[in-house]
């Protein structure tokens, strides 16, 4: 489930008449979990169909089922990287029982005082404050240290696959995001857990030519005043 856009292909929408031979339901679990890994997107108005509320997320629970059980990724791709990010809205184990408890059990709506208040995800911007940020493309290297929060790909085709690493001046190498399958009408910033100390003459490898992706910095520089 972690974000849902994908599931077109294999909405299933379940039937009134489905027996209920769950425990979970939508107000006291699947709603939480979709508030707190979903929204950002799926709401109304988003880049993505609604999932707000019971009748809208009903219709799709089969489909969240066959995708936690068969891509368990978000629309962008599956992800690797250096440490954790901190964004990362991969779901636990324990939350995908939940969804696929729930889904086959006949996605039962549950009581509505269970039911947590709606997130206001207009104040959870899904891209990241780009001031300061540097982009690049194919080979590149840094001229100066640089304190990286997080790295947003730009322009990458369709379904791109790649592994940019970090080359330090000592010759060592480090992962620092390989992405599967991306999906660009998904935009994504990849926040790390803690900001990583890039030095002077570092080498960022694996991003494709014509392709670019920002170095989004911890520290950027101030707005300035307008006039």
């Amino acid at each position: 489930m972690r974000r849902l856009i994908f599931l077109a292909g294999v909405l299933v929408p379940l039937q009134a008449h489905d027996i209920v031979s769950t425990a979970v339901t939508w107000d006291r679990e699947i709603s939480r979990i979709v508030y707190a890994r979903c929204a950002s997107c799926h709401h109304p108005g988003g880049t993505a169909f609604s999932l707000m509320t019971y009748q809208a997320a009903r219709p799709w629970a089969a489909a969240i089922k066959e995708a936690v059980l068969r891509r368990q990724m978000p629309p962008w791709g599956a992800v690797k990287g250096f440490g954790e990010f901190r964004n990362d809205e991969a779901l636990t184990s324990e939350q995908l029982e939940l969804v696929t408890s729930w889904s086959e059990g006949g996605a039962p709506e549950g009581d509505p005082k269970d039911l947590p208040p709606a997130p206001k995800v207009w104040e959870n911007p899904a891209l990241p404050d780009e001031r300061g940020a540097l982009s690049i493309s194919g080979r590149a290297r840094l001229t100066h240290a640089l304190l990286l929060d997080g790295l947003l790909p730009r322009n990458l085709p369709l379904h791109a696959s790649i592994k940019i690493l970090v080359r330090l001046p000592d010759g060592s190498l480090q992962p620092l995001l390989w992405l599967q399958n991306y999906d660009p009408r998904y935009p994504h910033a990849f926040l790390l857990r803690s900001p990583l100390s890039l030095p002077p003459f570092t080498v960022i490898e694996g991003v494709p030519p014509g392709a670019s992706v920002m170095l989004i910095p911890a520290n950027p520089a101030p707005r300035k005043p307008r006039p």
